[in-house]
């Protein structure tokens, strides 16, 4: 009997992995909250989904697309792990460092 194949495993779930090896620092955690694209990504990203709604996107910028909703997946949930620990250290009272 032939065994299912195991799942695709992109970069995204890589590099996440990496960082829940990692004990997140209060410091990178807020510094981690600062991250975001710039107003030109953010310009970029709102022409290349209007594209694709329209129906005439390439698959290069399609590729593009899918870079950009995978680095801002990644920011937010390295974001929301950020969150916790702050919110879970400054309830336990070691809100310094």
């Amino acid at each position: 009997m032939a065994s299912a194949p195991s799942p695709l495993i992109d970069e995204t779930d890589v590099f996440l992995r990496l960082w829940e090896r990692q004990n997140l620092t209060r410091t990178l955690a807020r510094h981690l909250l600062k991250l975001g694209f710039d107003t030109a990504d953010k310009a970029r990203m709102h022409a290349l989904a209007v594209k694709n709604q329209e129906g005439t996107i390439t698959p290069h910028e399609l590729r593009e697309l899918d870079n950009y909703l995978r680095a801002g997946m990644i920011l937010t949930i390295l974001q929301a792990r950020a969150r916790r620990l702050l919110r879970k250290t400054t309830r336990s009272g070691r809100g310094r460092g």
